[in-house]
């Protein structure tokens, strides 16, 4: 199998799975009891803890772990809407992860107005656009980093200027799942005020993530129990995962620099040969100011993006579509759409997400593979020629 979906998720890394089997039995302890096992799960949690707020920069203290990207979402945006009893106004992207979306609506069936910004071609979102959306009822604005579909980076930095020096300031979330252990983050240079990661979408383990947050920011957990992760998250630790999550993320910091260079070499060869094979195909985000290294959305005209994922996946290649069936038809993805892509063709998405186990032997099959593939699609819908 070529696996080309790490934006679902990675593989986990081989040193990670090492490090974690050991508190799946010999430190097994729960890491609230004092004897001598649970002070060795303990040490897991701390040491994990201690290895994510490296990565980004940050006190360790500030760092909740949660059973995901999504959790770490609905804390976010739950607990910052609970505290104000479920009264303001809440402002996004048109492009954000499903869980916000889901997340938005219910706060608007709370009573609360939402905005969604629109982004430019590119998936761009304008700084001035948010600016001008912001009122003074606006408690909350959350901005995914980077695009899961396209890879696209948004301005965040200028984006948390502009409503901190809103008056009243407004606290910033960033959904940072695809972003987090792919390009540098330090938390403070960011400027936000919450940011979300999960460990599988960097070689760590599935089931573990964790909502970074600002010190002086407050927010009511959505779980109530024990009283861990100091009172913002009750549970039992997920030991294991976190020990993993902390390894992924000890790994990311090591190789940042070079996979980034390694990735944007084999995203750039893919593309390319894919434009020059596919002179009507496109790229969706491809001139957008800062995108991922290793994201690549291609549209081919003519062409259902699931069709083609299927016929990969009987060559033996795993890659996704940006379609999702509903209801017995397929429904365009929200993010081309929003780009200004045309329902028809943002129904011809594929994705191709690199990782960490992706190599250039990789890359050529694929690209030898889809261009086959699409030949073959296009042959077969063409009208037949009368004789």
């Amino acid at each position: 199998m070529v696996y080309l979906d790490h934006n679902a998720t990675s593989p986990v890394l081989p040193q990670v799975l090492e490090g974690m089997l050991p508190f799946f039995a010999e430190q097994a302890g729960n890491p609230s009891s004092v004897h001598r096992s649970g002070r060795g799960a303990r040490q897991g949690v701390d040491e994990g803890r201690r290895r994510l707020a490296a990565l980004l920069a940050v006190h360790e203290s500030q760092i909740v772990f949660t059973s995901g990207g999504t959790e770490a979402n609905n804390l976010a945006l739950m607990g910052c809407a609970a505290r104000r009893r479920f009264q303001g106004h809440v402002v996004i992207s048109a492009v954000e992860h499903a869980s916000l979306l889901k997340l938005c609506e219910r706060l608007n069936r709370c009573g609360m107005a939402v905005t969604q910004v629109g982004v430019d071609d590119q998936g761009r979102l304008s700084p001035e656009a948010v600016q001008a959306v912001l009122r003074q009822d606006t408690v909350l604005v959350s901005i995914l980093h980077a695009n899961n579909e396209t890879g696209v980076i948004q301005p965040l930095e200028e984006i948390a200027q502009l409503c901190h020096h809103h008056s009243p300031a407004i606290p910033v979330h960033t959904d940072a799942v695809q972003s987090v252990g792919k390009v540098p983050i330090c938390f403070g240079r960011l400027g936000v005020d919450m940011l979300s990661l999960s460990a599988h979408k960097f070689g760590g383990p599935k089931g573990v993530g964790a909502l970074v947050v600002e010190h002086a920011l407050g927010l009511e957990p959505l779980l109530l129990g024990g009283g861990q992760e100091r009172g913002r998250r009750a549970g039992t630790e997920n030991v294991p995962s976190i020990v993993g999550c902390g390894l992924a993320a000890q790994w990311a910091q090591e190789t940042l620099a070079e996979e980034g260079r390694r990735l944007r070499h084999l995203q750039q060869t893919l593309e390319g040969r894919i434009q020059t094979a596919i002179p009507d195909s496109v790229i969706l985000g491809q001139q957008a100011e800062t995108r991922l290294a290793n994201t690549s959305a291609i549209l081919v005209p003519g062409i259902h993006g699931e069709t083609v994922v299927m016929n990969l996946d009987l060559e033996g290649i795993a890659v996704s579509s940006g379609s999702a069936c509903s209801s017995g038809r397929s429904q365009p993805s929200h993010v081309p759409v929003a780009m200004g892509v045309s329902a028809e063709l943002a129904t011809s998405m594929v994705r191709v997400s690199l990782g960490w186990n992706s190599t250039a032997v990789d890359v050529d099959r694929f690209v030898v593979s889809f261009v086959s593939v699409i030949k073959r699609l296009r042959q077969l819908s063409a009208p037949a020629t009368q004789a």
